[in-house]
């Protein structure tokens, strides 16, 4: 499955349930990662972050005593971040359209639903890798261009002004990485998360829509 190698990029896990981390942990292991930190909260992993050089971050959404999304927001705005710019894919086992949307607003790359499996996780790895976005700062938010997809169509004015400072920078270390490689390597439940169950009454999403949702 794996094409690309991905035995140079360092992976933080940031999970608060040790059962999550080592099922991560391990599908990495199989997608041939080797360096791999692991975390129990949003807290550990921004301390972590000060020391370890991730390539990339796979957070959990719901955790104590910060969560996934006060993480997120954390590295990409706060003033001590020592990388803002990292890539970071969100789990949860809770799908609804509203989560996926908040989610995206506090400047995840990749959001995968639960249960998750080797060929999800890499899919989302994948996606970082062929797909690069910009980083944009617009009011509040500061993230990846939340705009995946130009549309061709469009004729309208535009939605943001391309002032110069908007666009502040894309990742550019994964490519970079690969690129000193052969950058293809051709030889080689749904669980809980502990959220609150508050939105059972709505409905939830599956990964091909939240895909169709993220890149609309």
């Amino acid at each position: 499955m794996a094409d690309y190698n991905l035995s140079r990029l360092n992976f933080l896990i940031v999970d608060d349930n040790k059962h999550m981390r080592a099922l991560v942990k391990s599908i990495l292991h199989a997608l041939g990662v080797k360096s791999i930190l692991e975390a129990g909260d949003g807290a550990d992993a921004f301390k972590e972050l000060r020391h370890f050089p991730a390539d990339v971050i796979i957070c959990d959404w719901s955790m104590q005593p910060l969560d996934g999304l006060d993480f997120v927001r954390m590295v990409r705005t706060g003033t001590d971040s020592p990388n803002p710019f990292v890539p970071i894919i969100m789990l949860t086992g809770h799908t609804e359209m509203h989560r996926v949307m908040e989610a995206r607003d506090s400047g995840v790359h990749e959001f995968l639903a639960k249960p998750i499996s080797a060929k999800g996780i890499y899919s989302r790895i994948r996606t970082i890798i062929e797909n690069p976005r910009p980083f944009i700062r617009a009011g509040i938010y500061f993230g990846p261009d939340r705009r995946r997809k130009e549309n061709p169509n469009y004729n309208g004015p535009e939605r943001r002004k391309a002032d110069k400072g908007e666009v502040e920078g894309s990742v550019g270390s994964i490519s970079d990485k690969l690129k000193d490689d052969t950058n293809k390597d051709k030889g080689s439940n749904k669980g809980s998360d502990g959220d609150d169950g508050g939105d059972a009454e709505t409905p939830e999403l599956s990964q091909d829509e939240i895909n169709a949702l993220l890149n609309g």
